[in-house]
């Protein structure tokens, strides 16, 4: 567990390849310090655009006496000379801030991440679950994070139904502790909300409209609720769609092959389409997009009064955002 203001590490390295598991240890740490300081201002960077400089621009001491959180992710993209700044700030950290480095692992930036080990920055490690049974415990725990328990049957039925994803297992979990009575969630629970999952996903949908084909993906849209997904996923399924699209296109554009795959966190096979997927994609129409996706998870997780006309708006302003170039 992380620790609250008064205890959290001023220097803190989550080493993690796993998006998911890392913004939740950054949330941790995030939610800790405002526990007892809720004005405490989050200055979220990324690697590949911190500046030299920047880091000791953030953490002077506040004219108020507020406090400060830095969140470097993809810090394995930090300049050498940023680096050496980092690791010369880690051994004497300022008192009214905590930084926060996220680092996949791997020998890209390894000097980093050396420097601040050294220097007694926290190393919190989040290990992606790779076996099926892994992905069974990863279930397990996330019904306990509810106050609930699940089934062995019901955990390995959600499994089944929908896949390894772990944000989307996540938000299976969330989705059925709040909507499902008892202390154990059954598997009947699980198959009354994820029937015909096998036949449509949220990902059939996301794929459909990050490639334009607006009436396919409005079909399956609504035969995927009616047959009880739940709309929770279908918007972490867009928002992986996109999300990997954005990953793709901002790579370097000299990495092919494992070092590509390596950098993205993607299989060979899933960042060939998405490339393909690129090609009617750029910056400012992802941006429209995610900002129509981030709208509807709001309103599907509470926000508003109708979950299906969010999802329809979302996946409507995904196609029209193609042309965004």
């Amino acid at each position: 567990m992380l620790r609250d203001m008064a205890n959290t590490a001023p220097v803190i390295l989550v080493v993690g390849d796993e998006e998911f598991l890392v913004d939740r240890a950054v949330g941790s740490v995030v939610s800790a310090v405002r526990e007892t300081d809720a004005e405490a201002e989050v200055h979220d960077l990324v690697g590949s655009k911190v500046e030299p400089g920047e880091l000791t621009r953030l953490s002077s001491p506040s004219l108020f006496g507020e406090r400060s959180i830095v969140v470097v992710r993809s810090a394995q993209d930090l300049q050498k000379d940023v680096i050496a700044e980092i690791v010369k700030y880690a051994a004497h950290p300022a008192d009214d801030t905590v930084l926060v480095l996220a680092h996949p692992g791997g020998v890209k930036g390894k000097a980093l991440v050396d420097g601040v080990k050294k220097a007694g920055a926290e190393v919190v490690t989040v290990a992606k679950p790779t076996k099926p049974g892994e992905r069974l415990d990863f279930i397990k725990a996330e019904a306990r994070r509810h106050g609930r328990t699940i089934a062995p049957a019901a955990a390995q039925a959600l499994l089944d139904a929908v896949g390894s994803d772990l944000r989307e297992l996540a938000a299976a979990c969330g989705q059925l502790a709040f909507d499902t009575q008892g202390k154990t969630i059954d598997e009947a629970a699980v198959n009354r909300y994820h029937r015909g999952r096998a036949e449509v996903t949220g990902f059939t949908i996301s794929d459909l409209a990050v490639e334009g084909r607006l009436g396919e993906a409005l079909e399956q849209l609504r035969w995927a609720m009616a047959t009880g997904v739940a709309p929770v996923l279908i918007v972490s399924a867009l928002a992986g769609g996109l999300r990997s699209l954005a990953k793709v296109g901002g790579a370097p554009r000299n990495l092919r092959g494992a070092q590509l795959a390596s950098s993205v966190g993607m299989p060979p096979w899933k960042i060939d389409r998405v490339k393909r997927q690129l090609g009617a994609w750029g910056q400012e129409g992802i941006s429209a997009a995610m900002q129509a996706v981030a709208a509807a998870d709001e309103q599907v997780k509470g926000g508003g009064t109708d979950p299906a006309y969010a999802l329809e708006r979302a996946v409507q302003v995904i196609v029209a955002s193609r042309t965004g170039r």
